[in-house]
């Protein structure tokens, strides 16, 4: 696994590397190309020096003698510099010790570049017709490299003792600024599995912060999370106890008795506790199933009356209340989760059938307006009271006009499966009468109402009208 100071510190350390060598060349380039101006200087500021030292008669014969002397007396820079005396007929006066014999340049005057004896010189060379001589001054680019290499060995010196200062200093800003992040690994090692405090980092760099930030949502999710399956643990328990120990009740009288009617009755409240007990179980799994993460939404198209029907078909009947499906529904179809859909239109038609205790009916219709539809189901029960609406979809809220059968589930459930497809459960009381009214609004393209063509008249003749019966189950 590899570490994030160990790669910052050999990125930064070969970046600075990389920084040192390209300034060692550029000084190296910069000092070669200035050495050469100022090494040609020296060789043009010499001869001129030697050419002045000659006296006015040149070569004749009593001073040709002493040019000798007179060249080696003057300071050519302790003899770094090699000096030849030429006539200009092409005779060789005088020479500085340990210059070659050869001429060092062919040309009359200024600079050259000649190879003698097997090395490389630079010659300047001046001409004076009245002494009738020609001075060449110069020096070997042998000598000049050397100077050259010899500061550039005096900078690769400071940089072999500056890359492993900047080392140590990049790796300890390096361990101090990534502090912040073994603060946070320590503080999550040493907390139980049940501490969920957020996470507090005192000075933490602006790069840390998000961090720290997303953790502490993820921690209040998890927080979350567990005390919604604790709460679902008590509730179910809770819930399963009371249904359970009616069952054995009755069975217990059931067994106990001899009167035909009595047992009878029994029997009838051992259905009606296992209805509920089953109920809650089918109502648990079907929250779990909502609150996976694996959960998937697979689109297919279909009729929205034709699941209604076949809904409320497989529901236990009552006699208490009839259900009508409007006519419209079968003149649509519509594209979504057919089994998150149905799971949403089963917990709706269950609560508006568990509150029903007189006799009525519940209507399944299409709300058609501006061209947009949306599913309605509504009862003729006691409605919800207005202070519960804003928390009826709460699990395990039950509100006023709680009923035996109920667990406070149902409409949670609805509304988190709709919300999965992009749509949204809306609830209102009714305005005609008492009752509740669910309407199902679809906010995704991909899960809108649509009217088949051959229902395009039907949807014009019923806009107005958009509850009317037309089917019993």
């Amino acid at each position: 696994m590899s570490s994030i100071r160990t790669r910052l510190f050999v990125i930064l350390v070969a970046a600075t590397s990389v920084i040192w060598l390209s300034a060692v060349c550029w000084i190296y380039v910069g000092t070669r190309n200035q050495m050469e101006d100022v090494l040609n200087s020296r060789l043009q500021e010499a001869a001129k020096m030697v050419l002045s030292l000659v006296p006015q008669s040149g070569v004749a014969a009593p001073q040709r003698d002493k040019l000798p002397e007179l060249l080696n007396e003057a300071p050519l820079y302790e003899h770094q510099l090699s000096c030849q005396i030429w006539s200009i007929d092409g005779r060789l006066i005088a020479k500085t010790s340990g210059t070659p014999s050869a001429q060092l340049s062919e040309i009359k005057e200024g600079f050259s570049s000649r190879t003698v004896d097997g090395q490389l010189w630079r010659v300047y060379t001046i001409e004076d017709s009245v002494k009738g001589i020609r001075i060449l001054v110069g020096d070997r680019l042998e000598l000049r490299n050397h100077l050259i290499l010899e500061l550039i060995k005096t900078v690769m010196s400071a940089l072999l003792l500056v890359i492993p200062l900047l080392a140590a200093l990049i790796w300890t800003s390096l361990d101090r600024e990534l502090k912040p992040l073994r603060v946070i690994a320590a503080d999550l090692t040493a907390r139980g599995g049940d501490d969920m405090r957020p996470i507090g980092v005192k000075n933490a760099p602006l790069e840390v912060a998000p961090l720290v930030a997303s953790l502490n949502s993820l921690l209040t999710k998890v927080q979350m999370a567990r005390k919604r399956e604790r709460d679902v643990t008590a509730f179910a328990a809770h819930e399963l106890r009371t249904p359970l120990a009616g069952l054995r009740a009755q069975a217990q009288i059931a067994l106990a008795t001899d009167n035909e009617a009595t047992r009878k009755g029994a029997l009838r409240q051992m259905l009606v506790a296992v209805d509920r007990t089953a109920r809650l179980v089918r109502q648990l799994l079907a929250m779990a199933k909502l609150d996976s993460s694996s959960l998937s939404v697979r689109n297919v198209q279909f009729n929205p009356g034709v699941l209604i029907r076949d809904i409320v078909t497989q529901l236990p009947s009552s006699d208490l209340h009839a259900v009508d499906i409007d006519q419209n529904l079968a003149g649509m179809s519509i594209e979504t989760d057919r089994d998150l859909l149905t799971l949403a239109i089963r917990n709706l038609h269950e609560n508006a059938a568990n509150h029903m205790q007189k006799p009525g009916t519940i209507r399944w219709f299409a709300n058609i307006s501006s061209g947009n539809a949306s599913l309605c189901v509504e009862d003729q029960g006691p409605g919800i009271a207005s202070e519960d609406l804003p928390l009826v979809m709460n699990r395990f809220f039950r509100g006023r006009n709680k009923t035996e059968l109920g667990s406070g589930l149902g409409l949670s459930i609805a509304a988190t499966a709709l919300n999965a497809i992009g749509a949204k459960l809306t609830l209102t009381n009714r305005d005609d009468r008492a009752g509740l009214r669910a309407e199902i609004r679809f906010q995704h393209a991909a899960a809108t109402l649509r009217f088949d063509r051959e229902a395009n008249d039907d949807r014009s003749e019923n806009r107005d009208q958009p509850c009317r019966s037309s089917a019993t189950a």
